[in-house]
C-alpha cells in the first residue's frame, strides 16, 4: 500500500541527500516515512551523493543528433560528462539520445531549466494569464494565487528537466540525469540543445 507524503519531507530528503524529488518520494514511500531508512536506502542505490557531483567540471561528453520520422523534425544536443571513458560508455550514450528524442516529443520545451528562462518571458506569459476572461471577477488576491499556479506550470511545460521521461513517466528528466550520475560515477549535464523544424521562420510563397 502506498502512503502519502507531504512535500516538506520530500524536500527535507532531497536537502539531506541530494537525490532527485521523484526518487526521494519513492524512497519515502517504500520506507512508510522512516526517514532513516529512507536515507539508507538511496545510499544504497548510489543517489544520495549524485548532488555532490553535480558541481564537477564536466567538459568531455558527445553531440547527438535525433531527426524524428519523416525528417521534419530534429535536434542537436550537447550533453557533458567529465572522462572520455564515461562519453564513450554505453549508458550515457543511450541517454543523450533518449534526451534528443525527449526534445523532440515536447513541443514546447525551450530551455533546459526553470532558471534559463528570460525575465520578459515570465512576465509577458503573467501579463496573458492575468488578462484572461476567467479572472475578471476575481479578487485580486485570489487572482494572484491563481495566476502565480499557472506560471509555475507553464514554466514547467518550458523546462527540459521538469519534463516526465517518456519511456518511464513516473521518473522525472532531472531524476534520469541523476540515475546516471550514480550509476557512472560521474558529473552529467546538458549544457545546450537546438531544435529544427523544418520551414520553420520561412516565408512560404502564396499562389495567386
Amino acid at each position: 500500500m502506498c502512503i502519502n507524503i507531504s512535500a516538506q519531507h520530500v524536500k527535507e530528503l532531497r536537502s539531506q541527500t541530494g537525490a532527485g524529488m521523484m526518487n526521494c518520494k519513492k524512497a519515502l514511500q517504500a520506507s512508510q516515512g522512516d526517514m532513516e531508512l529512507a536515507i539508507e536506502n538511496l545510499r544504497q542505490q548510489g543517489l544520495a551523493s549524485a548532488n555532490k557531483k553535480s558541481t564537477r567540471i564536466a567538459t568531455e561528453g558527445r553531440i547527438e543528433s535525433y531527426i524524428h520520422a519523416g525528417s521534419r523534425i530534429g535536434v542537436l544536443l550537447e550533453l557533458n560528462c567529465e572522462t572520455d571513458f564515461v562519453a564513450r560508455h554505453s549508458e550515457f550514450q543511450m541517454l543523450a539520445k533518449n534526451l534528443a528524442m525527449q526534445i523532440v516529443a515536447c513541443p514546447n520545451v525551450q530551455y533546459i531549466k526553470v532558471t534559463d528562462i528570460p525575465q520578459d518571458t515570465i512576465d509577458k506569459e503573467t501579463r496573458i494569464e492575468l488578462s484572461k476572461d476567467d479572472l475578471k471577477n476575481k479578487q485580486d488576491q485570489i487572482k494572484q494565487v491563481i495566476v502565480k499556479g499557472r506560471i509555475e506550470k507553464k514554466l514547467k511545460e518550458l523546462s527540459l528537466l521538469d519534463q516526465a521521461f517518456i519511456r518511464n513517466t513516473d521518473l522525472l528528466i532531472s531524476d534520469l540525469i541523476d540515475q546516471k550520475i550514480a550509476l557512472l560515477g560521474e558529473n552529467i549535464k546538458i549544457s545546450r540543445f537546438q531544435k529544427f523544424i523544418l520551414g520553420e521562420g520561412a516565408v512560404k510563397n502564396r499562389s495567386f
